[in-house]
């Protein structure tokens, strides 16, 4: 649980990056013509294991596309690893990324739907996590209605595609993503079966 306590020299860091933020969102949308054929022309990818990125926060968007950029000049050793995202990110400035990032975080994400069959187990481990497991409860850092926090860069979750969360939650586990804040993602994810990781992504789908 000492990971979930953020010292406030790096929650200020935080804070200094969100005010700093100075992404043009019409001009994001004029360059997000080559990411519609994944994410969608409004950033509600119609693929199920791509993320929507729609109304997701403009500076974690921003980090995202900086981890890319970063994996692709380290070939993988940092920040994040995708073979398309590298091909996607490989010509775009640091203004790029931030307008691209404004005109998705200003799009409206729709939502998704929950199956009842999941709602109750979905529910326990979401708001109470499962302490004989040592797992800390998402809503901790991701909030009652899963929307996360621009300023300690915690994502919004809710409403995302079920097959890209299946997807990020093993490779948080198996360590194939690993631009988590601290580790925390990876060291929640490493104690999560492949049912908790299936009932997660169901879940979350539909939280609000």
């Amino acid at each position: 649980m000492k990971k979930l306590l953020l010292p406030l020299t790096l929650l200020f860091g935080f804070i200094g990056t969100a005010n700093a933020f100075d992404g043009d969102a019409e001009a994001g949308k004029a360059k997000s013509v080559t990411c519609a054929a994944c994410h969608g022309p409004d950033g509600n990818s119609p693929l199920d294991i791509y993320p929507k990125i729609a109304g997701q926060h403009a500076e974690y968007l921003y980090k995202q596309l900086q981890d890319y950029k970063l994996g692709m000049t380290t070939a993988g050793a940092q920040g994040r690893a995708n073979a398309i995202m590298y091909g996607m990110v490989a010509t775009l400035s640091d203004q790029d990324m931030k307008d691209l990032s404004a005109f998705f975080a200003s799009q409206r994400m729709k939502p998704g739907s929950t199956p009842e069959n999941v709602i109750e187990r979905g529910e326990q481990l979401y708001r109470g996590g499962d302490a004989e497991r040592g797992i800390a409860a998402c809503i901790a850092c991701h909030g009652p209605r899963g929307v996360g926090t621009s300023l300690a860069g915690f994502p919004k979750i809710s409403f995302q595609n079920a097959e890209y969360l299946r997807i990020t939650l093993k490779e948080f586990r198996s360590g194939a993503r690993a631009n988590d804040m601290n580790g925390m993602m990876r060291d929640i994810a490493k104690k999560l079966s492949d049912e908790d990781i299936e009932v997660l992504a169901q879940y979350l789908g539909g939280l609000h």
